[in-house]
């Protein structure tokens, strides 16, 4: 049940962080225009190098260590003291090489000092304690709170093209102040450390394993948008950044079960039940396909026209790009599955990072091609190729520890569903004119179609929900 609530907090916070760009980013886009939203983009991929050095993967290893040792109250407080202290130490080490970076830049200097106040937040940023301890309550109703003031300060102050670095300061300063805000709910769980003892150095090299793969992880998210600023313009890559939230906040609603389990698993691992792992996975797998695969077919059936209507004409490129990434998010929720759910949890390490090191290099041997051929479309493609090398790479790396015929059992049926909406939706997307009714309306219909044509085939997941509401 703890599992359930805990996903149902994630989702709720899910889709209101799905609804807060829905209703800023159209007004950002015809507000600062594309060259005002590349800047952003563009800016903020580079700041994001830093912060991504600066935390040293301990998003990941605080997780997974404070589950290992919650129910050892001085033990998980020393834990929590060390790491919080190595990374505000790595995370001023990055801050002064983002000063040297910005003195060997020559553009965009407002933006970027906007910008290091996100490098600021992350030395702050304590979520990762309160995951291992399957609090998502706390994080949830904080996240609401600050992004519904940042909201409220968008509306206000950002008023024309001449506000962008406004823009920026809004988001970063809140996503500082959000991060502060968690540290008064420390009290409940941990003691303050014995000074004398802390051993802060200890975590560094645990932490690097993990952080190998974030890093691999990053190249394909972050320096997609920074060879297409180089390589094409600063306005094609808010083209693909724009595309990329779309798809990204759709798909964080699946990934949200990544988010519950990794503690959960860790913490069954940690006790010795590996049977009861691999049921937790069997069950996460089933159910992110379910999900994953009708909202993969639903952006890419509504994209075509939804990029100028919510955007505005000035975006129709975006429509494109949203159809290619939208392969993405079934590619992910299995990775997530794979990867995050099973082989970190389990100590699996080393094929975990090796996964995305694959999808990495997947990505640096085509993107300067695939940009040159094909420009930003380019960079898409090569982004679904990498995560198409990382998720089968996973694939090959469990094949001997679970049972994949017992895992992919369902999915033709979840696929079938699919395609069956996408053809109905793209059919309506493309004849009829575009607006936010008819947008509410295809969902409405994509759903009802999709969920009748699995009623029809009768997977596992309606046992689950059956079994749930009993």
């Amino acid at each position: 049940m703890k599992i359930i609530k805990n996903y149902l907090y994630n989702v709720f916070y899910q889709v209101f962080v799905l609804l807060v760009p829905l209703i800023t980013m159209p007004y950002i886009a015809r507000v600062l225009g594309p060259t005002g939203v590349g800047i952003n983009s563009f800016t903020n991929s580079n700041t994001q190098y830093f912060i991504l050095i600066g935390s040293i993967g301990v998003s990941l290893y605080g997780n997974r260590q404070i589950a290992y040792h919650r129910d050892n109250r001085e033990e998980a407080s020393q834990i929590f003291w060390e790491v919080f202290l190595m990374r505000m130490i790595t995370i001023l080490v990055a801050l002064a090489a983002f000063f040297v970076f910005l003195g060997i830049e020559k553009s965009y200097h407002q933006a970027y000092l906007m910008q290091a106040i996100l490098i600021v937040a992350a030395a702050f940023d304590i979520s990762w304690f309160f995951m291992g301890f399957e609090n998502f309550k706390v994080t949830v109703l904080r996240n609401i709170i600050v992004k519904l003031i940042s909201l409220a300060c968008i509306f206000i102050f950002v008023r024309g093209k001449g506000d962008l670095t406004l823009y920026v300061a809004v988001l970063s300063i809140s996503q500082l102040i959000g991060n502060i805000t968690l540290f008064p709910y420390l009290k409940r769980y941990i003691n303050l450390p014995n000074w004398r003892e802390l051993k802060i150095w200890r975590h560094f090299k645990p932490s690097l394993v993990l952080f190998v793969p974030q890093i691999a992880t990053q190249v394909y998210l972050i320096l997609n948008k920074t060879m297409v600023g180089k390589m094409v313009s600063v306005e094609a890559a808010g083209f693909y950044d724009n595309s990329d939230k779309i798809v990204k906040m759709v798909l964080a609603i699946v990934t949200a079960t990544g988010t519950v389990m990794l503690p959960r698993v860790a913490n069954t691992f940690a006790k010795g039940d590996h049977e009861q792992v691999k049921k937790y996975l069997y069950q996460s797998f089933d159910f992110v396909s379910a999900v994953s695969i009708p909202m993969m077919f639903g952006i890419a059936a509504i994209a075509p026209k939804f990029a100028t209507m919510f955007f505005g004409k000035a975006f129709s490129s975006v429509g494109p790009l949203m159809m290619i990434e939208s392969l993405v998010i079934l590619l992910i929720a299995w990775s997530n599955v794979l990867g995050v759910q099973y082989l970190l949890p389990t100590g699996h390490n080393k094929e975990f990072t090796m996964s995305v090191t694959v999808g990495a290099v997947v990505n640096i041997i085509l993107n300067v091609p695939m940009i040159l051929l094909l420009g930003t479309k380019g960079a898409m493609i090569s982004t679904v190729l990498s995560e198409v090398s990382v998720t089968a790479y996973q694939f090959y790396v469990v094949k001997d520890d679970l049972n994949l015929h017992e895992m992919m059992s369902e999915v033709w049926k979840y696929i079938l569903s699919g395609l069956v909406m996408f053809c109905v939706i793209l059919t309506l997307n493309l004849r009829s004119p575009f607006s936010m009714v008819q947008l509410v309306i295809q969902i409405g219909i994509g759903m009802m179609i999709y969920c009748f044509t699995l009623w029809l085939m009768k997977p596992k997941i309606l046992k689950y929900i059956q079994a749930f509401r009993k």
